[in-house]
């Protein structure tokens, strides 16, 4: 009895980590001089028209920069109209420099997605015809006509890009870009519920 609970439970946990999707980090890279920032005042933005993406992924990022000692602010909670996705216009971009300026930001931590793939995928599980002839060279569902009808089953899978990018704003404008990380979730039910997996990984890309 106890067996049948512990493989019971071990996959529940596999159907709610699959349902998480899963994050990969796919490069990093960091300046030399990243830990200047470590006194700066940064401001965390998740671009995105999801407001609720949003709010989830910059209370994370922020949340894990603030376990380390840095002085950081998601940007939902200060300017909670901002709309960083919207159209950049020229009054826009100054609008920006005048918060950033006013209100003291001198680092920032920009999150974007920049890429969404999908594919088609077929899939089978397994059958009960073990033991056929058939066994060393296709799966068991292919032993018989309903075996094999019945198991396939076709559906859509995404995968998402996103990428991270730090600046430092009291250096040059050509030398700002302190790191760049770039990850992807492989389907996940909700993007933002891996919010908190993504910040994670970001940090932990930063820190190796």
């Amino acid at each position: 009895m106890k067996k049948i609970i512990n493989k019971l439970m071990c996959a529940f946990i596999l159907i709610v980590l699959s349902s998480c999707g899963s994050v990969n980090i796919v490069d990093a890279w960091k300046a030399e001089n990243i830990n200047e920032m470590r006194d700066n005042n940064i401001l965390v933005i998740a671009r995105t028209a999801n407001n609720t993406a949003r709010i989830e992924f910059e209370s994370e990022i922020t949340n894990q920069l603030k376990a380390r000692g840095l002085n950081a602010t998601a940007s939902f909670s200060r300017f909670p109209k901002l709309n960083p996705d919207a159209k950049m216009t020229e009054e826009r971009k100054q609008l920006i420099r005048f918060i950033l300026d006013s209100e003291g930001y001198n680092g920032i931590v920009l999150t974007v997605l920049k890429d969404v793939r999908e594919r088609t995928v077929t899939s089978y599980e397994s059958g009960s015809y073990f033991g056929s002839p058939w066994d060393n060279y296709y799966p068991p569902y292919f032993g018989g006509f309903y075996s094999y009808y019945y198991r396939p089953y076709t559906y859509t899978s995404k995968t998402y890009y996103l990428e991270t990018v730090i600046y430092n704003l009291d250096a040059p404008e050509n030398a700002q870009l302190v790191a760049v990380v770039t990850s992807k979730i492989e389907d996940p039910k909700d993007i933002y519920k891996i919010a908190s997996r993504y910040a994670e990984e970001i940090v932990k890309a930063l820190e190796k």
